[in-house]
């Protein structure tokens, strides 16, 4: 037997002699249509046969439980986590999670809020790519869909935040390279974009201003949140005729970009090069020696945007709230005095 053709709206609206708008609007209870019109196009679609998008009508309705996330690049461990926590939070309270990484790209990012918008998604979690306006987000809570952002504070945007304490944790990282004896410290970020490197590499000037040391340009490098660059930026720094002595990586990607390019300039850690990163992650508990990082409280901060974001979708009012959470350095095996020897003391840091 032949499979039984789909029903389409466009059969409905030949069949009752009318416009697929019209058809549209009788089926689905929405705008105006005559009341003879209607009928005549329900009972054709009942003759039919005709089943509909259920699905397609619960979006337009708001009737399905969608929440939106925007991470600024899902392949950071960071990001992938919080996704991960995020969706399991959200599991517990029957809501489900719609995933769409902005790639650090403002355009990418109102699109991915457009096409949420069109969902009626009940929320929205954001990482916000950098830009000095955010009309997209703005519109969001104009029409008073939650949203509350992650990672990355914006200013003048009433909403829901979550961060961590980007500077302090930065300070802390370089000060420990300090009390190890280092003066020159070399770093590696991006091109300050992102509000979380201006405040991480605004930490390492200060963890140098604390101690009189000039901020020299030559061991500032800059570098895309990628092993790739990492590594080109590492081979830059430490070619240099007077190359520093420590480095301070502002995420993961960045960590293990300078691990490959100091093992492809022969330089071990920590005896030739002392090396703290921001972000603890897998691998910098297999290398030898261990990675000293600071880390971020990686596993509080998608269930608290959770749970904040569900305080909006059920009528809060509360006037908006920015949680800063607080980082912690871990020290391992990484840090050393200049020229080599031991590993520097907890003590020293």
């Amino acid at each position: 037997m032949a499979p039984r053709k789909t029903v389409t709206l466009k059969d409905i609206a030949a069949a009752a002699n009318v416009s697929r708008a019209a058809a549209a609007r009788a089926l689905n209870g929405y705008g105006y249509v005559g009341a003879a019109t209607a009928e005549r196009v329900i009972e054709i679609a009942a003759q039919l046969g005709y089943r509909g998008n259920r699905v397609a009508q619960a979006l337009r309705g708001g009737q399905l439980p969608l929440v939106g996330f925007v991470p600024g690049d899902i392949q950071n461990p960071f990001f992938a986590q919080i996704a991960h926590d995020i969706d399991a939070q959200l599991r517990q309270s029957r809501q489900s999670l719609l995933i769409a990484s902005s790639a650090e790209s403002v355009a990418q990012e109102r699109d991915l809020i457009e096409s949420f918008r069109a969902l009626n998604v009940r929320g929205v979690i954001v990482a916000p790519a950098a830009s000095p306006t955010r009309p997209h987000l703005e519109a969001l809570l104009h029409e008073g869909v939650p949203l509350v952002l992650i990672d990355r504070a914006v200013e003048g945007l009433p909403c829901d935040c979550v961060s961590v304490d980007n500077a302090g944790g930065a300070r802390a990282a370089v000060g420990c390279l300090i009390a190890a004896g280092h003066r020159r410290v070399a770093v590696i970020h991006d091109d300050q974009r992102i509000v979380t490197a201006r405040d991480r590499l605004a930490g390492y000037a200060g963890a140098l201003a604390d101690h009189g040391i000039a901020l020299d340009a030559r061991l500032i490098a800059v570098a895309q949140s990628t092993v790739a660059q990492a590594t080109e930026a590492t081979i830059r720094l430490f070619r240099q005729p007077d190359p520093p002595t420590a480095l301070f990586t502002l995420d993961s990607l960045m960590t293990k970009g300078a691990l490959l390019g100091l093992r492809a300039l022969g330089l071990s850690v920590p005896r030739d090069v002392s090396l703290v990163g921001f972000d603890d992650f897998d691998l910098a508990t297999f290398t030898e020696p261990q990675i000293t990082v600071v880390a971020q409280p990686v596993a509080q901060i998608g269930p608290l945007a959770v749970r904040m974001l569900l305080e909006r979708m059920r009528g809060s009012t509360e006037p908006p709230r920015h949680v800063q959470l607080p980082t912690r350095l871990i020290r391992r095996g990484s840090v050393a005095p200049p020229g080599g020897g031991a590993a520097a003391t907890d003590s020293a840091c």
